[in-house]
C-alpha cells in the first residue's frame, strides 16, 4: 500500500512543478479534491 501513495505522490509532484500547475489544476488532472492533493504532496513529505 505504502508503495502506491509515494507512486501517487510522486505523479502528482511532477505533474505540478513540470506544468507549473496549481493544487487545483492537479486535482482536475487526477480527479481528486484539492485537499487530497494536499495531504499527499504536503503531508506525504513532511512539510
Amino acid at each position: 500500500m505504502r508503495e502506491n501513495i509515494e507512486k501517487c505522490v510522486c505523479e502528482i509532484a511532477e505533474y505540478i512543478i513540470e506544468n507549473k500547475a496549481t493544487v487545483r489544476a492537479a486535482a482536475k488532472e487526477f480527479g481528486i479534491s484539492k485537499s487530497t492533493v494536499h495531504m499527499v504532496v504536503i503531508k506525504e513529505n513532511g512539510l
